[in-house]
């Protein structure tokens, strides 16, 4: 069965992005090595070392309706996984990408179960933020994934959205230290 992981990169102090959705430092890891990372970047060896298993595991993505709008749905190709969830009460633009393997789904918890079907055996990502926070709220998500920049923002987009409630995790079992970035995966304490 599909693993679960909420996943995002983070300010130390816990922002996904600031208040006008602006990423500032927060992807500039991404840049600052000499190992490829799945296409899109280049990143220290131990990132890559760590990033890119990951990213080959996952099936499917779930996302809200902001982080589409922001990235247009990557144009129809997800960053990782086959398939995208995307947590809406709008439908999917008229003519985008009729060949995309997107879906539109306005209840957080069909959207993620609708993602563990289309993943199959591999792993479902539940993007951080308002859409991440709902499904972790609702207990849904098996594991949390940072990769934490040294960068305090001080306000903005929140990694766990409106959660409003406490919520414990194990201790990280996985904690990588890159290039600009500390890489922590934490499973959810049931």
């Amino acid at each position: 069965m599909s693993n679960v992981i909420m996943h995002n990169v983070v300010s130390v102090d816990g922002f996904i992005a600031d208040a006008h959705d602006e990423v500032g430092p927060l992807f500039d890891w991404y840049g600052n090595g000499t190992a490829d990372l799945g296409g899109i970047g280049k990143v220290s060896q131990v990132s890559a070392d760590y990033v890119n298993p990951v990213w080959a595991r996952i099936g499917s993505m779930v996302i809200g309706r902001r982080l589409f709008d922001i990235t247009n749905g990557w144009e129809g190709r997800p960053p990782t996984g086959d398939h995208v969830v995307v947590l809406s009460h709008r439908p999917r633009p008229e003519g985008w990408h009729p060949e995309a393997s997107y879906h539109f789904v306005d209840d957080v918890t069909r959207a993620v179960a609708l993602a563990r079907e289309l993943a199959g055996e591999r792993d479902v990502a539940v993007a951080a933020g308002e859409a991440g926070g709902q499904a972790f709220a609702l207990g849904l998500v098996d594991e949390v994934a940072m990769d934490v920049v040294p960068v305090v923002f001080g306000s903005g987009r929140r990694y766990f959205g409106s959660v409003d409630a406490q919520h414990l995790l194990e201790d990280p079992h996985v904690v990588v230290r890159g290039d600009r970035v500390l890489h922590l995966l934490y499973r959810v304490r049931r």
